[in-house]
């Protein structure tokens, strides 16, 4: 098989979105919040309004279904105790 064949055969067989983004945006409706890890670099770009963060330490941010950030914690134990205080279920990512 040639590359040219190769590269079709993975374009043929493509999976269509099983919902749109939009969809996706909604999933969880103020219910289903996601923790991430970041670095302080990462930090600084999704939350720019924080001055003085700590070089080098990781940080935990808390975001709805949707992506938007909620919380940045020093601590996972912190972003999951701003969850149970906003009563939103932890949802598990890949």
């Amino acid at each position: 098989m040639n590359n040219k064949t190769t590269a079709r055969a993975t374009v043929d067989h493509v999976v269509p979105p099983v919902m749109t983004e939009l969809e996706l945006a909604r999933l969880g409706g103020g219910e289903v919040a996601y923790i991430k890890t970041l670095t302080s670099d990462e930090a600084l770009n999704m939350f720019p309004q924080i001055e003085g963060l700590p070089k080098g330490i990781p940080l935990f941010s808390l975001h709805a279904a949707d992506g938007t950030p909620i919380a940045l914690t020093d601590t996972l134990q912190a972003a999951i105790g701003h969850a149970h205080e906003d009563e939103l279920a932890i949802a598990p990512l890949n």
